[in-house]
């Protein structure tokens, strides 16, 4: 069993910048992808950014060029650097580890971005 837990969320102007990490309690080596999935109030779970174990990754075209996915196997940790924050990026984010029919999810971090 995986645990994940997120930190890094906060308040920030818009045009500012956040840093959010996940950070696994076992190996993500074992995880065939990580992502960051993200909830806005009134609106569906969607997917922000995902990369595989073999470091490809990909972005929703709404944070494309603005959010860097990455991710740090010897500290178990995956990060989502994001910049040229905007209102519309105001969500609970969370992370997702998938292996195979597996899912596990953290407990969430709040961005909130104030125009």
């Amino acid at each position: 069993q995986v645990q994940l837990e997120e930190s890094g969320g906060g308040l920030v102007q818009a045009g500012g910048s956040l840093r959010l990490s996940c950070a696994a309690s076992g190996s993500i080596f074992s995880m065939q992808r990580m992502g960051w999935y993200r909830e806005a109030p009134g609106k569906p779970r969607e997917l922000v950014a995902t990369i595989t174990i073999g470091g490809s990754t990909n972005y929703a075209n709404s944070v494309k060029g603005r959010f860097t996915i990455s991710r740090e196997d010897a500290k178990n940790t995956v990060y989502l650097q994001m910049n040229s924050l905007k209102p519309e990026d105001t969500a609970v984010y969370y992370c997702n580890g998938n292996r195979g029919l597996l899912n596990y999810w953290g407990q969430g971090t709040q961005v909130t971005v104030s125009s």
